[in-house]
């Protein structure tokens, strides 16, 4: 087996906090770690690192350690060397992919088809297809060929939900393109539950989680809090906003640096370890979470687990994740957002006493479950490539890739070696 681990190495040399989707990616990792040899594709070539480095890369991504960053390049540096064989053995291994990263490219087609990989894509939204206003300008684009490239050239699938995976669905019907063999597997939290320990704020107060973007509807739950206070005043309850910045969210930094009204109740943590995650959400008042879009909802997952309760927006995906627990919300009601805080932040609040009774029977994903469907895919997986596969032209692939100039060089001798002339 091989999995892909380039999103994961390059957060890691890069300094960034694991996301939701990192966090599956670890998960496969430390599943599959005896067994799986690590791709990092970059630039213009992708490279396999030796099983020796392999199993070294995977100890620093599992378990970060001081000049972790400078380890990791020393592993790829010797890893990549000593690796070179690797891509003479036999075809037809397994690979996993489960960060999105580099679908979009011709170079990781390339490799695909080269070295004759049994590709297994996870796919963990739509987003940028379905809701294009909330992503960087372009990756409604990227995203369609990352799709097309997992339905194409992937020999299974895995969805994080069946919401996903109709949308998965509807969008192959759309571009007429056939669906792999394709599973629904619920990812578990990888928090783990600890004690709470000391509690981290004095005073009620509610956790946002997540990357600051457009569509996790910081914004409107602010101009919430700002009513708040003003309401309110020094009875109004703190909001702890956990997650580093994301793009398209300019006036969401506008209101953190310099709203002078929501100074003292609104708190940004951009960096936060488990344990203190863990500690945070234990004493929260609730999880809120009025998102916009989203193809699972880890935060949820982990809030639920932890047996915290949850204020969500009314989406099929978190329905399916959290039934009839949480407090299902229209996001763009801020009116009723900021009517339940209030209710949730009240020691003898009633609605947050009913949910917190209904957590007590929640029995959330775990990852044995989660990996025994997996695995059922996997070994029921075709034993030959997808037509399109074994079709495609690696040096038509590489041209995608190119620049201007060696795209023209490159085309010269395409037309002359591979066209005859």
């Amino acid at each position: 087996m091989v999995i892909d681990a380039t999103r994961l190495t390059y957060r890691a040399l890069t300094g960034r906090i694991p996301t939701g989707i990192d966090r599956a990616g670890l998960a496969y990792i430390e599943h599959y770690q005896e067994q799986a040899q690590a791709l990092v594709a970059w630039a213009w070539w992708g490279f396999l690192l030796s099983p020796a480095a392999s199993r070294r890369l995977w100890k620093l991504l599992l378990a970060p350690a001081p000049r972790s960053r400078v380890r990791i390049g020393f592993v790829l540096a010797w890893g990549t060397v000593a690796g070179m064989a690797s891509f003479r053995r036999p075809p037809g291994r397994i690979l996993i992919n489960t960060g999105h990263l580099g679908l979009e490219r011709g170079l990781y087609r390339m490799l695909l088809s080269r070295h004759r990989f049994r590709p297994v894509f996870f796919i963990h939204d739509l987003i940028p297809v379905t809701h294009p206003e909330y992503c960087r300008p372009g990756e409604r684009n990227r995203h369609v060929v990352r799709l097309r490239t997992a339905l194409e050239r992937g020999v299974g699938l895995i969805a994080n939900s069946q919401a996903t995976l109709k949308e998965l669905t509807d969008h192959a019907a759309q571009i007429r393109v056939r669906v792999p063999p394709a599973v629904t597997a619920p990812l578990a939290s990888s928090l783990g539950r600890r004690e709470p320990g000391v509690r981290p704020i004095e005073e009620p107060y509610f956790v946002i989680l997540g990357t600051i973007e457009a569509r996790k509807n910081h914004w409107m739950l602010l101009q919430v809090w700002r009513q708040l206070v003003e309401r309110f005043s020094n009875a109004a309850p703190k909001l702890l906003i956990i997650g580093q910045r994301g793009w398209e969210c300019e006036n969401v930094f506008d209101l953190l640096e310099r709203c002078q009204a929501l100074r003292g109740f609104v708190i940004e943590h951009s960096s936060c370890t488990d344990r203190e995650l863990n500690s945070y959400l234990q004493h929260s008042r609730a999880l809120l979470y009025p998102s916009f879009a989203e193809g699972y909802g880890m935060a949820l997952i982990e809030a639920l687990t932890l047996r915290v309760p949850v204020i969500v927006s009314d989406l099929a995906a978190f329905r399916e994740v959290g039934g009839d627990i949480p407090e299902y919300l229209d996001p763009l009601d801020g009116k009723r957002w900021a009517e339940v805080v209030m209710e949730f932040a009240r020691p003898d609040s009633r609605l947050r006493a009913l949910q917190v009774e209904r957590l007590g029977h929640y029995q959330g994903p775990t990852w044995p479950e989660h990996f025994a469907i997996v695995d059922e895919l996997l070994e029921r997986l075709p034993a030959a490539l997808p037509e399109s596969a074994r079709v495609a032209s690696a040096s038509s692939q590489l041209l995608e890739d190119a620049p201007p100039l060696w795209r023209s060089v490159l085309g010269v001798i395409q037309r002359r070696v591979v066209g005859g002339r």
